[in-house]
């Protein structure tokens, strides 16, 4: 895998050995930067972000933060070791489930303009519900939500829609607050 864009653009990144993630391709992730468009400055939430690739993208395009969650450690080391050859900064790595991290973020009042969702495709479904009942609470206005799914899967969430693009075995879906 490499970094599609931004001023790491083709510098390569680690993924996880093993089966518990699935990187997002490099064709999936350039298609979703350029739906989402500009990310300069922007507080980025990558949640089930698996080898960080995303929320990488997003810091290389010059995302001011990225909160990247994910709840397998040897992923976080994943991640974490990206960061550190990159050189990128303003990240925080969380080894917690997403939706706790998404509780303590509505509690505390935290909001996000980009919020990442790749979740195991298998999951989504038992995700939905309480994923729609928190996102809201943590998206700027004008902020949008990236979700990742099956192909087969059309996600809906308490948010507007935006877009649906299939790519392969991959579906994005947009949202806006």
């Amino acid at each position: 895998m490499r970094i599609i864009a931004g001023t790491h653009r083709g510098r390569r990144i680690a993924a996880p050995k093993g089966d518990h993630t699935r990187p997002t391709g490099d064709r999936v992730r350039e298609a979703l930067f350029n739906l989402v468009g500009p990310v300069d400055g922007a507080s980025v939430l990558d949640l089930y972000a698996g080898s960080g690739a995303l929320g990488l993208e997003a810091l290389s395009r010059g995302a001011r933060r990225c909160v990247f969650v994910e709840s397998d450690g040897v992923a976080c080391r994943v991640i974490r070791a990206n960061l550190e050859v990159l050189g990128l900064t303003g990240a925080l790595v969380l080894q917690r489930d997403a939706i706790a991290v998404l509780q303590e973020e509505r509690t505390a009042g935290r909001r996000h303009d980009l919020v990442l969702l790749d979740p195991p495709y298998e999951r989504w479904s038992a995700l939905e519900r309480r994923l729609g009942e928190l996102l809201p609470a943590i998206v700027t206005d004008d902020g949008l939500v990236v979700v990742e799914t099956d192909a087969q899967v059309e996600p809906e969430l308490p948010l507007d829609p935006v877009t649906t693009r299939r790519y392969g075995s991959a579906r994005l879906t947009l949202f806006s607050s």
